[in-house]
């Protein structure tokens, strides 16, 4: 990850996770149509995203995943 980047994320997580989202949901407005496979407005998106956080057993830390890569 560029160094800048690197910064904006430290920045970016120093916000709560309501001015997070509003933050991701900006970013993918600037992106062309093509390049967003899935809206954040998506129901079956957020049925999902529930259901993961209602059933946080078995789930990978961000930091591991990213690891991965």
């Amino acid at each position: 990850m560029p160094e800048n980047t690197a910064v904006l994320f430290e920045a970016a997580m120093q916000l709560s996770a309501e001015e997070r989202l509003s933050l991701v949901s900006r970013l993918l407005d600037t992106l062309p149509e093509h390049a967003v496979s899935v809206s954040l407005d998506d129901p079956d998106l957020l049925d999902e995203l529930d259901r993961r956080f209602a059933q946080p057993e078995g789930a990978i830390p961000w930091a591991e995943l990213r690891a991965e890569n």
